[in-house]
């Protein structure tokens, strides 16, 4: 499933983060760690990205995709690297509030595994009512309509103003109005 939402959205940052998760799940580590770098990619500098606009009620931190980048590394062995991620993690978390980050530089450091993050279970996408009411096919050209000429002979297709203009062409004939 995430597959097909990425490949719908190929700037989901959440859609690579949560299939980054699943990846983690199944021991596929690489793949997670693909996974977690485009989510940060896809952040495009900014500290997060609400989702709240597109129906998810979460906000998706540029420090969390971080945190689950190093729990992918550890889990691939690479203990410098996640270091160095965490260390990254730190400058993107808001306003210092580092602790969670503090613990998890001391379990890089004592070699032990992090869990990743993901976003809260039972979390789902729900567009709002009015934004699927709008989903509806309209007919913004409307119906088709067949409209003729009073002027016998008449062979121009177009728009009136476009025609070019024939002296004593268009006076219709008394027969032609009957």
């Amino acid at each position: 499933a995430f597959d097909k939402t990425v490949a719908k959205d190929k700037s989901l940052a959440v859609g690579f983060f949560q299939r980054g998760f699943v990846h983690v799940q199944l021991e596929m580590y690489e793949e997670a760690l693909s996974d977690y770098h485009l989510a940060f990619s896809h952040l495009r500098q900014n500290p997060f990205i609400d989702y709240k606009q597109l129906g998810l009620r979460h906000i998706l931190h540029a420090w969390e995709v971080l945190y689950s980048t190093a729990a992918a590394q550890c889990r691939l062995q690479q203990w410098q690297e996640a270091r160095a991620t965490l260390e990254k993690a730190v400058v993107w978390r808001p306003e210092g509030r580092t602790a969670i980050l503090d613990l998890a530089l001391e379990r890089v450091q004592d070699r032990l595994f992090l869990e990743p993050m993901q976003v809260p279970p039972g979390e789902f996408f729900r567009p709002r009512k009015k934004e699927v009411e709008q989903l509806d096919s309209k007919d913004f050209l409307g119906k088709p309509k067949v409209i003729s000429s009073i002027i016998p002979n008449d062979e121009y297709i177009g728009f009136e103003p476009l025609r070019p203009q024939k002296q004593g062409f268009y006076e219709p004939h008394a027969d032609a109005l009957r």
